[in-house]
């Protein structure tokens, strides 16, 4: 059984996201196909929107916690996962803190909170001055 409620916070001026991943021992499956398919994506060099990247740390997440890993190894690990050549234009500025209240074969809940998960540059625009030929 896999129950994760991810509360997704982004730029201030936004409200945060709640997304809920709901699977029994039968139903399972899916999540997973889903993830699979999201990985495919990844190796064609395709990026990803929001709520595949949300549903790719949730998958890690529940992977390590079936593997008994530490939060703090999880926490850690997980900047490693994505980087914003793999992700559509606004996903890093969208996830600037994840939340996930995470319980697996109806264990006890674990919550395990992400401070920018994908490391974003400071970046300025700056208006073109070149000269049109």
């Amino acid at each position: 059984m896999i129950h994760v409620k991810a509360t997704i916070n982004g730029e201030s001026d936004i409200p945060p996201i709640t997304k809920i991943f709901q699977y029994d021992s039968d139903s399972e499956n899916i999540f997973f196909s889903s993830i699979e398919l999201v990985k495919q994506r990844l190796s064609k060099n395709l990026r990803i929107n929001l709520n595949e990247t949300i549903l790719v740390y949730c998958a890690y997440i529940i992977s390590e916690l079936r593997d008994e890993k530490s939060i703090e190894s999880i926490k850690e690990n997980t900047r490693k996962i994505l980087f914003q050549d793999k992700v559509m234009i606004g996903v890093p500025e969208s996830i600037r803190k994840i939340s996930f209240e995470v319980t697996l074969d109806n264990k006890s809940t674990v919550t395990i909170t992400l401070n920018e998960p994908i490391p974003t540059s400071d970046y300025i625009l700056l208006p073109n001055t070149r000269k049109q030929v």
